[in-house]
């Protein structure tokens, strides 16, 4: 370009496009890959991904699939931030979480997190933690006008947030620069424990605490609402919501009921989420959240001011392993990033061994150096609302906080939240979703990297001190990796009992390009749970596959090959096994028409992508303990 030509915007060159042509090449895409025929936005509706609470991800959103304006940060509806600046000038708050019981073993890993990146301290106290008489020493050099504290004290929570007010005195800090929540949560206690006997009690010792709060100690709040026991038990996002905001609403009642005004109330509150390694979700989640607390707010008569919600994210338990748990650093690394593009303002990170027990000290520290990058290498801090705007995120928030509203408006049609519980209508409707997602995970159409897809069988197990056994009684706690756990130790138990793991022969069938692919998935499947692999160098046939199956020691196998030489070869090969003492034989695939001849000359179950995977391993399991 000359200087004397005129300037051409770039876009001028090229034709508009439509979401019509984008469908056309859509269509051949899946014509060449053979996944269907169907055509315009059958085509399109073939790449979208069905998520829980009746939502569906489509694979591609335009601007006319926005959603309504979201609003500026720091103004209602808040879907934006809380506040105009977001976490621009001095970054989430660093939350680290403490479950020691000793006070003293509790104040050396505090110390070390503060003098290290963390900027407030997350302390259980009472049952499965520190006692409240230890508080004082947990606490010992922690500079109380400095880092907030905040308190996880079950039903100790009245007496937890005494010893703290107290030691705030003691220690000469003005009770005025006081931060942090003092974690009175009654509702979450029932659904914890299922024991509703003090709850009105200890709903009127909440709201005294939460007067007290607002007269002498207006930067500490009172109560949290932690919809964490909610997520724990198999909920879905739209679920958290809900109960979260039925906890809400049934405080803001307990609380103007006491005497203090809305705006008082809404501000005593503290509300915390699970932050999961599904980065859109979670972003969502939390921009929705504060769309409908804010809703809550208002409709109550709460100022602007007041009615922006207060959040404490952190990484969920139910998606960390306990196989490969070095995995786990990858996944609260895209939590915690969530967490801060979603908005939160106080962001916990969970070691990467907290599902083994006593996170140690290198767990610790990995946990508080993940945030310091985010927050010190990444600025994820210096922008506010960096997902705002995108046409995906904000349908996303949408969708998300309609659903959640619907399931709010059946809680308090059931009576509010402490009615929903003791019916057991909450509990209920998290197991039903939880068997859902259940089935999902043995099918693994929701994969577990290092558990259910490319486990490491000779990884060292990774050791920690017991944790103390947390509070227990009402919901469940559920982990994604329950069902592979079980057949993981039922392998160990083989290993320690015969000094070898359950084995199959994997039977590659034909040339390599016919059976890598089948060969590579047997061989993620069967180690999924626990079954070594064994395979010859080379493909084998009827002639040869007898005496390499006795050479593999295994009891069972499996065929591997594409469908073409499965026609040729897989009935005389199965037969061949089982003629060399193969209890069990699998064919990596689908039978199709085939299923008579196959089953015919031996082979007992089919295993492909789809498959439920739990029960053909524990199966699997089953014929080698026996063998």
């Amino acid at each position: 370009m000359t200087a004397e030509s005129p300037e051409l915007p770039l876009a001028a060159a090229f034709p508009d496009a439509d979401r019509e042509q984008w469908q056309r090449l859509v269509e051949g895409v899946l014509r060449k890959s053979g996944v269907t025929e169907a055509s315009g936005a059958a085509a399109e509706d073939a790449l979208a991904t069905d998520l829980q609470d009746g939502i569906r991800i489509r694979p591609l959103y335009t601007a006319e699939d926005g959603a309504a304006a979201p609003g500026h940060p720091g103004f209602p509806p808040f879907v934006r931030a809380g506040r105009p600046e977001g976490t621009t000038v001095a970054g989430w708050d660093v939350r680290q979480r403490h479950v020691h019981t000793d006070p003293r073993r509790a104040n050396e890993s505090v110390l070390a997190d503060l003098e290290n990146g963390v900027s407030s301290v997350w302390l259980t106290v009472g049952d499965g933690g520190v006692p409240v008489s230890g508080l004082e020493q947990a606490l010992q050099g922690v500079y109380l006008d400095l880092a907030a504290v905040v308190l996880d004290a079950g039903a100790d929570f009245a007496a937890a947030a005494e010893e703290l007010l107290r030691l705030y005195t003691a220690s000469g800090a003005p009770l005025g620069e006081a931060a942090g929540c003092l974690g009175a949560d009654p509702l979450g206690l029932l659904a914890r424990t299922g024991d509703d006997a003090k709850l009105r009690l200890q709903l009127e010792s909440a709201a005294r605490l939460a007067e007290r709060c607002t007269a002498e100690a207006p930067g500490l709040r009172a109560l949290a609402v932690d919809a964490l026991p909610y997520h724990e038990a198999g909920g879905s996002a739209a679920e958290e919501l809900g109960t979260s905001l039925a906890t809400g609403v049934g405080y803001l009642r307990q609380l103007t009921g006491a005497g203090l005004g809305i705006d008082d109330a809404c501000r005593q509150l503290e509300f915390r989420y699970a932050a999961t390694a599904d980065q859109f979700l979670t972003i969502a989640k939390l921009r929705a959240a504060r769309r409908l607390w804010a809703r809550v707010a208002e409709v109550c008569g709460a100022s602007p001011a007041a009615a922006a919600q207060r959040q404490h994210a952190v990484t969920s338990t139910v998606m960390m392993t306990r196989r490969d748990p070095w995995v786990n650093m990858l996944r609260t690394t895209v939590a915690g990033l969530s967490a801060g593009v979603g908005g939160a303002e106080a962001v916990t990170v969970l070691p990467f061994d907290a599902a083994l027990g006593l996170p140690d000290a290198f767990a610790r520290r990995i946990a508080r150096n993940t945030q310091s990058v985010l927050l010190e290498e990444s600025h994820l801090s210096k922008v506010i609302d960096p997902a705002g705007g995108s046409w995906y995120v904000e349908s996303l928030t949408d969708e998300l906080a309609r659903a959640a509203w619907a399931w709010f408006q059946e809680i308090e049609g059931a009576g509010g939240q402490a009615a929903a519980l003791r019916s057991g209508m909450i509990a209920g409707r998290l197991a039903e979703t939880w068997q859902r997602r259940t089935d999902d995970l043995a099918r693994r159409r929701e994969p577990i990297t290092g558990v259910s897809e490319f486990p490491h069988l000779a990884e060292p197990p990774v050791h920690r001190e017991p944790a103390p056994a947390p509070i227990g009684g009402g919901l469940p706690r559920v982990r994604r990796d329950d069902a592979y756990e079980r057949l993981r130790s039922r392998s160990d138990a083989h290993l320690a009992t015969s000094g070898a793991r359950p084995k199959v022969f994997l039977a590659a069938l034909g040339p390599v390009a016919a059976h890598t692919a089948r060969l590579a998935f047997a061989a993620n499947l069967f180690q999924a749970g626990g079954i070594e692999t064994v395979q010859e160098p080379g493909p084998v046939d009827a002639e040869s596959v007898a005496e390499a199956f006795a050479r593999s020691g295994a009891r069972t196998a499996c065929l591997c090959a594409s469908d073409a030489v499965y026609g040729e070869q897989a009935a005389a090969v199965a037969a061949a096994l089982k003629s060399a003492g193969a209890v069990r034989v699998h064919l990596a695939g689908k039978p199709g028409e085939r299923r008579e001849e196959f089953t015919a000359a031996g082979v007992d179950s089919f295993v492909f992508a789809g498959c439920d995977a739990v029960e053909v391993l524990s199966s699997a399991l089953d014929v080698m303990e026996v063998a």
